[in-house]
């Protein structure tokens, strides 16, 4: 690589600062690593003025990456964050109407991030935010089918709630997939029960609890694909590991 020929330390050194092009192309937030080896493969992108090739790699301090002509430009440092969201705080970045928003529990995050997903006003636990598009779309796209499990405390007739929500297929007319439902605790007239879908049809727990008949107290949202919320205090915000984001970005 040019810049690299002034002996074999400085060789070492350039090549320890190289990377491949498809994670730079993405860390630039063109797109996914896969679609950005598809551009290379395609004879899209050039580095310093030499069309690339599936396995280059660069460094952007040194080189000059295209794409399409188009030089590309590092982005700022992505960041994965799990923010356990308290009821009252809509998922927005902002409000017209002057509500609080999830965002500002994230704002001294040292970054400009987006929530991935929502969770209504009255709901709370588990929200992800990133400034990392292609991984949120990741998250978001319905074909990865990402399951979340939500904790949900219910009111009223709770016999045999499980199995009535479960046997749920659609919900006002549009069909819906099973699902999978657990009696938590069950009390005369109140229960709490873990409900996993993958769906995320707008407000879909509630309309599926107003469908048997049982009125929603609280729900929450404790676990999204592999990751669980845990401990995390109620307003409080962490980073994801290197794991927790690879996980989501694993084929199943």
């Amino acid at each position: 690589m040019s810049g690299c020929s002034a002996g074999q330390a400085e060789e070492k050194r350039c090549f320890a600062l190289a990377e491949r092009l498809q994670k730079l192309i993405a860390a630039a937030g063109l797109c996914s690593r896969r679609t950005a080896e598809e551009w290379i493969a395609a004879g899209r992108v050039r580095v310093n003025g030499v069309t690339a090739t599936v396995g280059q790699s660069a460094d952007m301090k040194k080189d000059e990456i295209c794409v399409d002509g188009v030089p590309i430009v590092p982005s700022e440092r992505r960041l994965y964050l799990m923010l356990n969201k308290p009821r009252g705080y809509v998922t927005t970045l902002s409000d017209e109407r002057g509500r609080l928003t999830a965002a500002e529990l994230v704002a001294d995050c040292g970054a400009r991030v987006y929530p991935v997903g929502r969770l209504d006003l009255e709901s709370e636990g588990l929200l992800l935010f990133t400034n990392d598009g292609a991984w949120a779309q990741r998250i978001l796209h319905p074909s990865h089918e990402v399951e979340k499990t939500y904790e949900v405390t219910v009111a009223g007739e709770v016999e045999n709630a499980a199995a009535r929500l479960a046997a749920l297929r659609s919900l006002d007319g549009e069909p819906i997939d099973p699902a999978r439902v657990r009696m938590l605790r069950k009390g005369k007239e109140t229960a709490e029960l873990s409900i996993t879908i993958h769906e995320g049809k707008n407000r879909q727990i509630r309309r599926m609890c107003a469908a048997v008949g049982l009125h929603v107290k609280r729900l929450r949202r404790v676990r999204e694909h592999t990751l669980s919320l845990g401990a995390l205090p109620e307003g409080s915000w962490r980073e994801l590991t290197a794991d927790e984001v690879r996980a989501f970005e694993e084929e199943k």
